[in-house]
């Protein structure tokens, strides 16, 4: 990808991360957005996500960051409209806070989630030491480099515009799956440049990225790949827990599985762990999984 591309798309984050406030209604502050374009039209389930973050993040006092989030997909969004939020304030105590976060267009809602902040307080600390002996991301091929060759939309937007290097440490599942069908799998992710120093704003980022790969254990695990024709997938719910600051444009390992799969669902869980393999984040996502012939 060249440099220029890089920031680019990097800079097109920044805008759609940016929310306008609006005028209270019923008590509720309020928000708006753009959104980012994507090859199908719908509106990227880490951007609204990240989005509704910001939103109740502003109405929080920069020394209580959010520790945990609860979403729900609800329909999906359209990349032409823009996004209006609403938070209303739910509670706020002597360590925690609570906001609801509800996001909407024309009127309807499409996502709604409840997410906690906590003061940092001292207390027991420990962690799930991250997997050894994985390649280092440098030796990994680019999603531009295995993508960029092929004349395709989505292909193109996977290679040229997305905001994050993402990087496979097994092959990735684009148009083939390799190997044995594991129910696990590991991603090196980063932003492509530089972000701006505010912590809240890389919590922000964090929660877009952890939307990428989550799903992929499950089609790895039964040898379906995204270039699977009538293939269709989308994100039904979202938790994410914060365990722990890092930087979003450094490089971080995205450790992933699958426990189950049924009833056209599919679950998967995620660790996100700095390159240093402190443990960032823990992620839980179930997913709508549509696979031809097998949805009869």
């Amino acid at each position: 990808m060249q440099p220029e591309h890089m920031h680019e798309n990097i800079e097109a984050l920044l805008e759609t991360l940016h929310l306008t406030e609006e005028p209270a209604i019923n008590g509720e502050d309020r928000f708006s957005a753009p959104s980012q374009f994507m090859p199908h039209g719908r509106v990227y389930g880490g951007q609204v996500l990240a989005q509704s973050l910001i939103a109740a993040s502003k109405t929080i006092n920069e020394d209580r960051p959010v520790h945990s989030l609860h979403g729900y997909f609800l329909r999906a969004g359209d990349i032409t409209k823009p996004i209006e939020f609403s938070v209303d304030r739910i509670h706020d105590g002597r360590s925690f806070s609570t906001r609801r976060t509800q996001a909407y267009q024309d009127g309807v809602p499409i996502f709604s989630m409840i997410a906690s902040f906590q003061d940092e307080d001292p207390g027991l600390n420990h962690q799930i030491d991250m997997p050894t002996g994985l390649p280092e991301p440098e030796s990994l091929p680019t999603a531009g480099e295995l993508l960029g060759p092929i004349d395709h939309p989505v292909a193109q937007y996977w290679a040229t515009q997305r905001p994050f290097d993402l990087r496979h440490c097994e092959s990735p599942i684009y148009m083939s799956v390799e190997g044995e069908n594991v129910a696990h799998q590991a991603v090196w992710m980063k932003a492509l440049s530089p972000l701006p120093d505010d912590p809240q704003f890389h919590r922000a980022a964090l929660a877009y990225a952890s939307d990428y790969t989550i799903l992929e254990p499950i089609y790895r695990k039964h040898g379906i790949p995204w270039a699977t024709p009538g293939l269709k997938a989308a994100s039904l719910d979202h938790a994410m827990w914060f365990h722990r600051f890092g930087r979003v444009d450094e490089w971080m390992l995205y450790v992933q599985e699958s426990p189950s799969a049924q009833g056209g669902r599919g679950l998967s869980f995620g660790r996100i762990y700095s390159r240093e393999g402190i443990l960032l984040a823990s992620v839980a996502q179930e997913g709508m999984v549509r696979v031809p012939g097998l949805d009869k």
